[in-house]
């Protein structure tokens, strides 16, 4: 580990230093310039994997309430010196974010590369598993999406155009930081990323509550694609007709489950088919 920069006292919220900061649920809402806010130690813990080992992602400041900095050492330990590392109290912290900041840790972060998905898919093993969504606005969905694509061992994950951005603070926090793992590429239309998925020789599979198979009977080839759509509609019907098409078996009489349970109940089926559990 690298020596951490050292502590720099904020007194004033309205110091300029911080202004990256400064009422952060705004900033969600608006231009970020390629930029966005992580929280959370382990969400820390990551984002600092990929600084220190020349990820897609690096951190441009740390902001840490006063006294969680001594337990917080061996993850601030990971990035280098030259990210400042700024000290406030409480009241402070809460004025600088614009609402009560329980977790004590922020860190304004930079995505370094914006790779397309065909770059993405040649990079990938030949025995490649990748998630595709399209149309998931809730970032809830999306964090938890990621978080099912790492706990399962998938390679990466592609979103349409009409998906909500992965680095918006509520998804990066839900996704646990996996978003800093797993390449992803956010942009294009559904069809667009098919066609990249087809030429990179994928077998890809649409779920829908009226699937062709069951999920469990899937057989994988080398590499495999699961396409999930948005809550509600799914995936568009002129998409399912295209490609191949599983179910979720369920109990008669329930509405179809919530699009990020139902991609983490296809992805063990098909990783666990693929050796890959």
């Amino acid at each position: 580990m690298s020596p951490a920069a050292l502590p720099i006292r904020i007194e004033d919220p309205d110091d300029e230093r911080i202004a990256g900061f400064r009422q952060i649920r705004e900033k969600d809402l608006v231009q970020r310039q390629g930029r966005f806010i992580a929280e959370g130690t382990v969400v820390l813990s990551l984002l600092a994997e990929s600084h220190a080992n020349d990820g897609d992602f690096g951190a441009e400041a740390l902001l840490v309430l006063e006294n969680r900095l001594a337990g917080l050492e061996p993850v601030l330990a990971k990035f280098p010196a030259d990210v400042p590392l700024y000290v406030a109290s409480r009241p402070v912290m809460n004025a600088i974010a614009g609402f009560d900041i329980h977790r004590g840790v922020l860190a304004i972060g930079m995505r370094r590369r914006h790779p397309d998905a065909k770059t993405v898919l040649a990079h990938l093993p030949a025995g490649a598993l990748v998630v595709v969504a399209g149309g998931i606005s809730n970032h809830d969905n999306i964090g938890s999406i990621f978080r099912n694509a790492a706990v399962f061992g998938a390679d990466a994950v592609l979103l349409d155009e009409t998906c909500c951005d992965p680095l918006y603070r509520k998804a990066i926090r839900v996704s646990v930081g996996t978003v800093f793992k797993l390449p992803f590429v956010l942009g294009g239309s559904h069809h667009d990323l098919i066609a990249s998925l087809n030429e990179a020789g994928f077998s890809l599979y649409g779920l829908s509550p009226q699937g062709q198979v069951d999920i469990r009977q899937i057989r994988p080839t080398g590499r495999m694609a699961l396409l999930t759509g948005a809550e509600g509609e799914g995936l568009p019907a002129e998409i399912l007709n295209s490609i191949q098409t599983a179910r979720i078996p369920q109990a008669p009489g329930v509405d179809s489950l919530n699009a990020a349970t139902a991609t983490g109940i296809a992805l063990f089926a098909i990783a666990s088919a693929m050796g890959r559990l």
